[in-house]
């Protein structure tokens, strides 16, 4: 019986510290992307995305995270690369203002690595990805760091004579940085 009392009193303790991160910090998180134009890489953003998260540390299967991305938010440098990558071609913001994520587990890797799975929808497209991640406690906050690459062709980004991938890769990197706020 002393055993058991206290190894509960180890327990308890953590349990009561336990963090939930549920509200993400906008001005503090990034949504980026990388991809290859005649061979060089170019760098790009969103500046608009919404969000709903769910994570606490202690029961990582249990995270539930749904992000929806305003593609005419992109950022690629240049007004008329964004002008560009708006058009039907392209994203084609009107008839798809949003790209969306939504998870469907949590794994923990150990450490502060997880995997992520979940839907990916652009352009009225869904692929399943899986997406590697970090997560670190930073006091009362959260950081969760990652990438993972899709293509281009799997959603139609790039039609018509934008298709092939000799000008623009197929492989597109997308990075972010999510901060969320623990309660």
């Amino acid at each position: 019986m002393k055993r058991l009392a206290i190894a509960l009193a180890c327990v308890l303790p953590g349990a009561a510290q336990a963090v939930e991160y549920t509200q993400v910090q906008a001005e503090k998180s990034a949504i980026a992307f990388t991809y290859k134009q005649m061979g060089v890489a170019v760098d790009g953003r969103f500046r608009r995305f919404s969000s709903h998260l769910s994570f606490d540390p202690a029961r990582p299967a249990a995270a539930r995270a749904a992000f929806d991305v305003e593609l005419a938010s992109v950022d690629t440098g240049a007004p008329e690369g964004d002008e560009e990558v708006a058009t039907r071609a392209w994203f084609n913001t009107r008839a798809f203002p949003s790209a969306r994520f939504v998870s469907t587990g949590v794994r923990a890797l150990g450490g502060n690595r997880y995997e992520v799975s979940g839907q990916l929808s652009i352009k009225g497209k869904t692929q399943e990805v899986v997406v590697p991640a970090t997560f670190t406690a930073q006091g009362n906050s959260g950081v969760f760091d990652g990438s993972f690459t899709i293509r281009r062709g799997d959603f139609s980004i790039g039609e018509g004579s934008w298709a092939k991938f000799d000008i623009v890769a197929n492989e597109v990197l997308i990075k972010f940085r999510i901060t969320a706020a623990g309660k």
